[in-house]
């Protein structure tokens, strides 16, 4: 099943399930959760039912998750990335953590800051984490995962760059995309030769199959948990492949009225254009 988060044309939020051009409006259900992260916490997602439906284009979409808990991110995670930025190799996956308020929709623009024109794509495949836990065991950690969505880690490079922590540059408003759906595990299936592909206003800049990670999806999962404890609605972001705009020649940063789109197979299409700060 594919979900989504919406605002409808009255102002409220709610969330459903996407069928063609409609949408099932979960939320408007007698009794229903209040939001998709409600929805996972009480394991609800594969029993939810509604009468309402919603023409797509009547709707405004939100981040998928508009409100997760935590939003952990991998650094690295593709050799074809490691090599491009000179990173040494390391026993240990890279993490680092977004805002929740960094959070836009499928549609809405990515923000170059007026603080910089230094401002790169990086698209990945997110985890949002269903079942939560503490130390979650490598072989157990699967089927923790509520879903998967498409993410653009949208970074400023110059503001990551100013000292070896990312956080500065990986957190400026309107930055994070995620997006446009949640795909539940069964409907996504395997993913191992699934490319994680981003394009430029038209050109591939990224493309690369998830099984080239170099820290896989179970042992992300398991790494993160032994440090923090994962909770239902926790995204976690796994990473980007090699091409970014920042090691290219000259480097190749996102402008105003640029076309940024992520693509992963059976997850879906991210689109954003890119805006300058007012």
């Amino acid at each position: 099943m594919a979900f989504v988060s919406f605002r409808r044309a009255d102002g409220s939020t709610s969330f459903g399930t996407l069928d063609g051009d409609w949408i099932v409006d979960l939320g408007a259900a007698p009794g229903a959760p209040v939001d998709l992260k409600a929805a996972i916490t009480a394991g609800a997602l594969a029993t939810l039912t509604s009468d309402t439906h919603l023409a797509l284009a009547k709707v405004t979409l939100l981040p998928v998750l508009p409100n997760p808990g935590k939003i952990l991110c991998v650094g690295h995670n593709y050799e074809s990335h490691r090599q491009e930025t000179g990173r040494a190799k390391v026993d240990h996956p890279s993490i680092f953590t977004r805002f929740a308020d960094t959070l836009i929709a499928h549609g809405q623009p990515i923000i170059r800051p007026k603080a910089s024109t230094d401002l790169d794509f990086e698209g990945e495949l997110a985890i949002v984490i269903g079942t939560g836990g503490r130390a979650i065991a490598e072989a157990d950690a699967l089927s923790h995962i509520a879903g998967f969505a498409c993410f653009n880690d949208a970074s400023v490079r110059d503001w990551q760059w100013h000292t070896s922590q990312f956080a500065p540059g990986k957190n400026f408003p309107g930055t994070g995309a995620l997006g446009p759906q949640l795909v539940t595990p069964d409907e996504a299936g395997d993913l191992a030769d699934v490319h994680v592909v981003t394009m430029l206003n038209g050109d591939v800049v990224q493309d690369q199959p998830i099984s080239d990670m170099i820290f896989p999806l179970a042992k992300i999962i398991a790494y993160t948990s032994a440090f923090t404890p994962l909770a239902p609605g926790d995204v976690i972001a796994t990473g980007t492949p090699g091409g970014v705009g920042a090691k290219r020649t000259p480097p190749l940063w996102m402008k105003a009225g640029d076309i940024v789109e992520v693509t992963i197979g059976p997850i879906g299409t991210l689109t954003n254009p890119v805006a300058d700060e007012p």
